[in-house]
């Protein structure tokens, strides 16, 4: 099925993009707009979009990337909806399906109401939890387990009966780090360090397992000392060069250190006396480049999936902010900004 043969696809949407990159309290700094509706060909997958959630991509995207003079780029790389219409290609998904996904920053996101993806990086969305609750978990979670289980290497229960693993996660208590955590703690035998400094912070990482909770305001070698305990990974999620020698400081020879944000300056010749291993995680990469693997972002969502409906893993949604339009973009952008978001923004539904 295509559009051009489905008289249910209005022929414009809705859509919230932006013309210029501006601060966020400018009035233009997202904008509603209507746009042409897309038409799916090859693998392609046209989604009517129910959710959305909001990640710091975007307004990063939002703040260095000037879209060209007279046109609209529109954000937004976590979304759940209906399958519409599918590419003369496609063969993974039906009309009618729930999918869910994260997207390609090659392409327009998906605060639209309806949205092009490629069907090997979406899955089936999970059963048991609201479109709201499992749209929190896309671009988190692959980025969470490709860090874990294919940059740090560590192993799932299966492959491993030895509790020798230790994963330090910093700033663990927001998106990326709230899924990691359950990940490790319910997928593999590792123990867990998360670092955090407010006390509601603290608080979530209790209640989704963190062993350990420590201060990044504070020296971090004197709390593990504390704790007895050797770090053999760590998964360094903000603020990489602030803490990049302490890294090398705590973590034990031949040990691996993944990070997900863009430090200016780091001195790698650190690394080099215990032999350390240090890789970037992007979890855009696959759908970037098409790489030959790039479906395994597509098992990794049904994995998350099946994790949710079994109730192994919970949803990390944090605050719910109402409809997608740009007014309510524009107060997630300004939360994440800031730096105090707990957990994910999301959105739901357009305004007739």
């Amino acid at each position: 099925m295509n559009k051009a043969i489905n008289p249910a696809i209005p022929n414009t949407m809705k859509a919230v993009a932006y013309q210029e990159s501006l601060d966020i309290d400018h009035p233009a700094a997202l904008l509603d707009i209507e746009l042409a509706t897309p038409t799916p060909t090859g693998r392609d997958l046209l989604v009517a979009t129910e959710a959305i959630a909001v990640n710091p991509v975007d307004f990063k995207i939002r703040q260095m990337v000037a879209p060209n003079k007279g046109e609209n780029k529109v954000l937004g790389w976590d979304a759940i909806g209906r399958v519409v219409a599918k590419g003369e290609n496609s063969t993974e998904f039906e009309v009618g399906d729930r999918v869910f996904y994260a997207g390609d920053l090659n392409r327009q996101g998906s605060n639209a109401q309806y949205h092009l993806v490629d069907e090997r990086i979406v899955a089936i969305a999970p059963n048991n939890i609201s479109v709201e609750h499992a749209v929190a978990l896309p671009l988190t979670s692959i980025t969470a387990w490709e860090l874990a289980f294919e940059k740090l290497g560590i192993a799932m229960k299966a492959d491993s009966l030895t509790h020798d693993e230790v994963v330090l996660v910093t700033a663990a208590a927001g998106g990326v780090g709230s899924i990691l955590i359950q990940l490790l703690k319910q997928l593999s035998n590792a123990t867990v360090i998360a670092t955090a400094s407010r006390s509601k912070s603290k608080q979530w990482l209790e209640e989704i397992g963190a062993d350990h909770i420590i201060d990044h305001s504070q020296a971090l070698s004197a709390q593990i000392d504390r704790l007895n305990l050797k770090v053999t990974h760590i998964a360094s999620l903000s603020h990489t060069e602030q803490y990049f020698e302490q890294f090398v400081e705590i973590i034990k020879p031949f040990g691996r250190i993944a990070l997900i944000d863009d430090p200016s300056d780091l001195n790698f010749t650190l690394l080099k006396p215990k032999s350390l291993s240090l890789c970037y995680e992007f979890m855009f990469s696959r759908s970037m480049f098409e790489t030959d693997d790039m479906h395994e972002q597509g098992n990794i969502l049904t994995n998350i999936a099946k994790l949710v409906d079994q109730q192994i893993i919970q949803s990390t949604i944090g605050d719910n902010l109402g409809r997608i339009n740009a007014e309510n973009l524009i107060a997630a952008h300004r939360k994440l900004e800031s730096g105090t978001s707990i957990g994910k923004l999301v959105l739901s539904g357009f305004d007739n």
